[in-house]
This record gives structure tokens, C-alpha cells and sequence, in this order.
């Protein structure tokens, strides 16, 4: 039998996460609402956050945390290519982070375990 949803991804998200959204719960915010939203701004972080303290199928909350590591990966790669067109020069490695988040997402959708072989950088 596969793992569940918070089985998976309960034990790589940092606490603060948490905190932030468990305050965010009892201030009336509503939890899949939240991680819906915070998918649309590239956040997984804290979409994550918001999904392991809710009650939701696990399909649903893997298709939130998957569009959440895509638009990050979007939003990465304009920032690589703005850079790019800045500096006059390629960025691999922001790239490189791009392709992570992809990786993430498509782990996510196959109710994989999410491997990364580094931190992400945060692109905010």
C-alpha cells in the first residue's frame, strides 16, 4: 500500500512552516484555500505547510503541491533569464534549481518521495 500524503512529505518541511500556518488556521484562514494560493505564488514551503494541516483527499493535495514546485520552477527560470539579459552572461545553476522544482513535481505526482540532492534556493 502506498504511503500517504503526510506520510511522504511530513518530515521535510522546516517547523517554522508550521507555526506560520497553524497561526494562519486559527486566525480563519482556510487551509486548502491557503495552500492553493501560496501554489500560485511558487510557494511550496509553505502550500506544504498548509496541506499537511488539512483534511483533504491526498490527490488533491498532491496536485497543489506539484503546481506549487512548477510555478516556482516558471518563476526561476524568468529570473534566470532576466539575469541573463542583465549580466550578459548565463546563470546554470538558477537553472539548475528549475529543473529541481520540476523534478519535485513530477516526484509529487507519482506519490514519490520528493529526492533532491541540494537545498533549493528561494527566489523570492
Amino acid at each position: 500500500m502506498a504511503n500517504s500524503f503526510n506520510e511522504l512529505y511530513n518530515n521535510i518541511l522546516n517547523a517554522v512552516f508550521i507555526e506560520k500556518a497553524k497561526q494562519q488556521l486559527e486566525q480563519g484562514v482556510d487551509g486548502l484555500g491557503g495552500a492553493d494560493a501560496y501554489a500560485d505564488q511558487g510557494k511550496p514551503d509553505f502550500a506544504l505547510a498548509h496541506l499537511l494541516l488539512t483534511d483533504a483527499p491526498d490527490d488533491v493535495k498532491r496536485d497543489i503541491l506539484a503546481r506549487a514546485y512548477e510555478r516556482r520552477a516558471e518563476l526561476t527560470e524568468a529570473k534566470a533569464e532576466s539575469f541573463d539579459q542583465q549580466f550578459h552572461r548565463p546563470f546554470p545553476l538558477v537553472k539548475l534549481e528549475a529543473q529541481k522544482d520540476r523534478l519535485s513535481a513530477q516526484q509529487v505526482r507519482q506519490g514519490k518521495r520528493i529526492r533532491r540532492g541540494a537545498k533549493s534556493l528561494t527566489m523570492n
